[in-house]
């Protein structure tokens, strides 16, 4: 799962790295950034955190 999350959270890099190539109005590229972003913060805050909260140390 842990993995899944990082490659959700990358394919949100990529995203809005690729913006720069996509458009060239300066709203469309917010936009998509914005999306880039979103995805980002699912892969880190909803995955990632999920499959690590599963082992936390805590719960032992």
């Amino acid at each position: 799962m842990a993995f899944v999350g990082l490659v959700i959270t990358f394919v949100g890099f990529v995203i809005a790295v690729a913006s720069l190539g996509l458009t060239a109005s300066a709203g469309g590229r917010m936009g998509i950034v914005l999306v880039g972003i979103v995805v980002s913060l699912v892969g880190i805050m909803g995955v990632l955190n999920q499959a690590y909260m599963k082992n936390a140390i805590w719960k032992k």
